[in-house]
């Protein structure tokens, strides 16, 4: 692993160019084909087919439009979506295309927001708002039989819940909960509480941080942004598929020199000689943990906004010397 105690304010603006330079040009200036194999689209997903069945689609879509875009070039391994959406549940899914995809774990840092039908199986009692308000708490939830995860109790938080609309038998409810939570699972025990049973009707997806629903775009804006891009109209491509450093702007940022950053490239962690600078919420407290324990998640970026890689902060930021980011994963 290499030092970057070397770096100095002339080479934090080192712009590289070199054929083999692994850092990327800035976020707005990339070519179609370099966007494309590091990119975000925040997909709303419709009722049918599965996540994993929308992600194939989204990969070979691109995978066409590069071909003909960038014939030379290689196509993308795969993507990778915020967590499992059931074939019936819609709504927000951002999924990461290419090398993007080493980023997937972001979207574990962050809340999730659900519009839910709750079917309950009896009229109402009169106090059913105050009953589902205190479920806005920290529940516990084992996961349904039906579930790809071990079936062991655990913790989830749910930081909002609101009522949204009560009539006859039926409840619309609006949830904003920790990344993990059973939102079927949470209808059940509501109906529980009532004293009546119920159980989940629709369900849509309206937030996963830091996208939500004011954004979403259909498989279809996709596909049809790819084919105005193969005749000469990027304009709809660069609408739909964004940077993917747009997936990163929750999370605290670390800003690093270009030659600190080539470093992390080979395996190297953030040392603090190569940190131009923190925002707020990196600088604030390194010892601060995050809800599973670990030193807080950041991202790292050079100074023209380029990501560079996640990372556990276990450092002061303006220290000056020290291990100030050790890698999670490397996004060059």
């Amino acid at each position: 692993m290499t030092d970057t105690a070397g770096d100095d304010p002339a080479s934090a603006n080192d712009p590289g160019g070199s054929a083999d330079d692994p850092l990327r040009a800035p976020p707005g200036e990339r070519s179609v084909p370099e966007l494309l194999r590091f990119g975000v689209v925040n997909v709303d997903k419709p009722a049918g087919p599965s996540s994993h069945q929308l992600s194939a689609w989204v990969r070979d879509a691109v995978n066409d439009a590069l071909a003909a875009l960038d014939p030379g070039g290689d196509p993308i391994d795969g993507v990778a979506h915020a967590g499992t959406l059931d074939p019936k549940v819609t709504g927000c899914l951002p999924t990461l295309t290419g090398d993007a995809t080493r980023a997937a774990q972001v979207f574990l840092e962050g809340s999730k927001e659900y519009v839910s039908v709750l079917e309950l199986h009896g009229s109402p009692p009169d106090d059913f708002r105050e009953i589902a308000a205190e479920f806005e708490a920290e529940i516990y939830q084992k996961p349904p039989r039906k579930s790809a995860v071990t079936r062991r109790l655990r913790t989830r938080t749910i930081r909002a819940l609101d009522v949204l609309e009560v009539e006859d038998w039926r409840a619309l409810l609006r949830i904003r909960c920790e990344s993990g939570t059973y939102i079927r699972k949470l209808c059940h025990d509501i109906g529980l509480a009532t004293g009546v049973g119920a159980h989940m009707g629709h369900l849509r997806r309206t937030a996963t941080d830091p996208f939500d629903d004011r954004d979403l775009h259909p498989l279809q804006d996709l596909v049809d942004g790819l084919a105005w891009a193969r005749d000469g109209d990027e304009s709809l491509l660069r609408e739909v598929v964004r940077p993917a450093e747009e997936a990163l702007v929750h999370l605290p940022s670390v800003t690093v020199a270009p030659s600190a950053a080539r470093s992390v490239a080979t395996g190297a962690p953030v040392y603090a000689p190569g940190v131009i600078g923190a925002d707020a919420g990196a600088a604030a407290d390194p010892d601060a943990k995050s809800g599973d324990g670990d030193p807080p998640l950041v991202a790292c970026h050079t100074p023209d906004g380029a990501a560079v890689c996640l990372g556990r902060l276990v450092g002061d930021p303006d220290a000056d010397s020290g291990v100030v980011v050790s890698l999670e994963r490397v996004l060059l």
